[in-house]
């Protein structure tokens, strides 16, 4: 594979995305873990849903890189076209989904 940028930001920027994957992923996994031994078995589903979609991101990912690198790399007279953000937006709205249902739940076991 040929280099496109030789400070290598395309190739720093795919890892990275790599990496918040795999936390994600990690993260669930441990939370399906952990999740049923506090609050029931049926939170097991929050942590398989996390798993899931942390699986969807991280193929997201590769082949989003894998194409742009491609369009990099093709010496073409036009450039690659800018991301749409949905990537970001599915990421955001999952943090934000887990960080509600966290929240529920530690108001329902506190007053509960």
């Amino acid at each position: 594979m040929s280099v496109f940028d030789p400070g290598l930001q395309p190739e720093r920027t795919g890892l990275a995305w790599q990496r918040t994957c795999l936390s994600f992923l990690g993260g669930s996994l441990v939370a399906m873990k952990v999740l049923p031994q506090v609050f029931g078995a049926w939170t097991i589903c929050f942590g398989a849903a996390g798993a899931i979609e942390a699986t969807i991101l991280l193929v997201a990912v590769h082949r989003r890189y894998r194409t742009r690198h491609r369009l990099l790399t093709e010496n073409r007279a036009e450039p690659a076209p800018i991301a749409d953000g949905r990537l970001v937006g599915a990421l955001a709205l999952s943090t934000v989904a887990a960080g509600v249902v966290s929240l529920w739940l530690a108001i329902a076991i506190h007053f509960g």
